[in-house]
């Protein structure tokens, strides 16, 4: 959960989205909302990511509001006597709140017993905004100095914000508990030109990804690439219902909508030679043939509210995952029907790294003169997909479910030789 925080009146600090017309909520009443819903659909720990642009005095305050609302739950120091090597699992930090920011000295001074005494010290690093605008651009090619105050600074346990230069320079110089943001943009460049660099960087370090400021619409980008590359936390516009939405949704389907997904051994391996753009040969290659037959639908919502508006329907198959696995086909449509349109059409295709790949199902509103409309959609891991005769549940575009509505659908997964 990212939180920009920004002074505001009171001594209060506030959050909101910078420069922008968005209304202001106060800091505190954010993080009483978060400690009484964050577990409620799972129990594993929730990183609150903190844009800070207070003051230190203000700064100071949301220390004190964080450790005296999340208690606890607030991971302020290493799990166990001494200095850790790896990151702890998610089963480790069941019900456990990990603070994402800037850190004044490396994890290792807590137990060297050289924190400074000073409330506050400069911290000289690039600046990580998530801001595009012109002037930010600016900003982030020049050194900036940021004052931080020791108490927030602490609270900083196991992802310090740092700035990304290269794979190399992480190798030599990053710390297992630092982690780097990057804007869209360069982390899908990251992710098309050195893939294997980038999963392999992923074994070792959590990395970030968060949607361009230019997205002033909030639209969302892909996030299949990043996930192909091994980034843990692809940040999207949770606000905006859309396909990527659709896709992010079904990707972290499975475990109970926990939240957590683990990767492949391969992409959990430091010497991995896993590319999703090349695919060399490797254990991560299991050349499956889907076959799916679209059979009927049931109980379609009409799109058009207008009383004469009956629906005809289209279903469109798509793969996501690694570039050689992504493709699409779509049936006919059938006229006016979305009560029990039947289609019986048959469809194949060659998936090659299953673990990666994801199937959408999705029903639009046929227009012959326009393009057509979203009806329902439900995506899901492959390796999800039960065979035989299943009923597919359809989702809205909120992500809610259509009651009543289904797809009824026959899948068959044969192994290529």
């Amino acid at each position: 959960v990212e939180l920009d925080c920004w002074d505001g009146s009171d001594n209060e600090p506030v959050i909101y989205h910078g420069y922008t017309l968005t209304s202001k909520i106060l800091f505190k009443d954010a993080i009483k909302a978060i400690k009484e819903n964050a577990f409620k659909t799972s129990d594993y720990p929730v990183i609150l990511s903190l844009e800070n642009h207070c003051s230190l005095e203000q700064q100071v305050v949301m220390a004190q509001h964080m450790s005296s609302i999340l208690g606890s739950a607030l991971v302020t120091s290493p799990l166990g006597d001494n200095m850790p090597t790896n990151f702890p699992s998610p089963e480790e930090l069941k019900g456990k709140f990990l603070i994402k920011g800037k850190r004044l000295q490396k994890l290792e001074a807590t137990f060297a017993n050289k924190a400074a005494d000073a409330d506050s010290v400069d911290v000289t690093e690039e600046e990580e905004s998530n801001d595009e605008s012109a002037e930010e651009e600016q900003k982030e090619k020049r050194k900036k100095k940021l004052k931080l105050a020791k108490e927030l600074s602490d609270m900083v346990i196991y992802c310090k914000s740092v700035h990304f230069h290269s794979f190399k320079d992480a190798r030599k110089t990053l710390s297992f508990y630092e982690m780097s943001s990057f804007k869209e943009g360069r982390a899908v460049k990251l992710a098309d030109e050195s893939a294997n660099d980038y999963i392999r960087h992923n074994v070792e370090k959590l990395s970030r990804v968060y949607p361009a400021g230019s997205r002033t619409n909030s639209s969302n980008y892909d996030p299949v690439p990043l996930w192909n590359a091994g980034c843990q936390i692809v940040a999207l516009n949770f606000q905006t219902g859309c396909k990527e939405m659709d896709v992010n949704q079904g990707r972290f389907v499975v475990n109970g909508n926990c939240g957590y997904v683990l990767k492949p051994s391969y992409m959990r391996d430091r010497s991995t030679e896993f590319d999703p753009i090349t695919l060399t040969r490797g254990e991560w290659l299991k050349h499956k043939i889907l076959h799916i037959m679209i059979i009927s639908a049931q109980q379609l919502p009409k799109v058009n509210k207008k009383k004469s508006s009956i629906v005809d329907p289209l279903v469109r198959v798509q793969i996501f995952g690694v570039p050689a696995d992504v493709a699409e086909k779509e049936t006919s449509p059938v006229d006016n029907n979305g009560f029990n349109p039947a289609w019986n059409e048959n469809f194949q295709f060659d998936v090659y790294v299953p673990d990666l790949a994801l199937v959408r199902f999705v029903i639009e509103d046929y227009d012959s003169t326009s393009d057509n409309e979203f009806v329902g959609q439900y995506t899901l891991p492959f390796n999800s997909l039960k065979m035989g005769y299943r009923h597919v549940p359809l989702l809205n575009k909120n992500g809610d479910l259509l009651p009543s509505a289904g797809l009824f659908i026959h899948a068959m997964v044969l192994d290529e030789e």
